[in-house]
């Protein structure tokens, strides 16, 4: 819960041209802190919160970093940062490009993603 940490994450991730129309937290004192939010406001980045006791709002990117962390970050031991890069970049191409998903009706995300009105070639 430390927002030097979040602050620096975030100017980290703002440098390198990662630049979002909005960010969506939750109610946490680091996303609502006024050094954070300021952030946000001076880089002309909306702000959206989920509501106070909403834990359902972020239920499907809660479902991902479990899957993430169970199907791969509990079965490797990494050396350092860039293997672990590595390793995450190799579980998110199988995962999205390769591995059919039951919700979609066992297809393929990326292949749903391409044959919908989002994908923009």
């Amino acid at each position: 819960m430390d927002v030097d940490f979040c602050i620096g994450t975030l100017e980290d991730a703002l440098e390198s041209g990662i630049k979002p129309e909005i960010f969506n937290t939750d109610q946490g004192s680091q996303f609502t802190s006024p050094k954070f939010t300021q952030v946000l406001l001076d880089n002309r980045v909306q702000i959206s919160m989920d509501g106070r006791g909403r834990a359902l709002d972020n239920v499907f990117i809660e479902r991902l970093w479990r899957d993430v962390k169970y199907e791969h970050v509990f079965l490797h031991e990494y050396e350092n940062g860039a293997d672990l890069y590595k390793g995450l970049e190799a579980y998110f191409h199988f995962r999205n490009k390769e591995r059919p998903h039951e919700a979609l009706g066992y297809k393929i995300p990326w292949d749903v993603y391409t044959q919908s009105s989002l994908f923009v070639p």
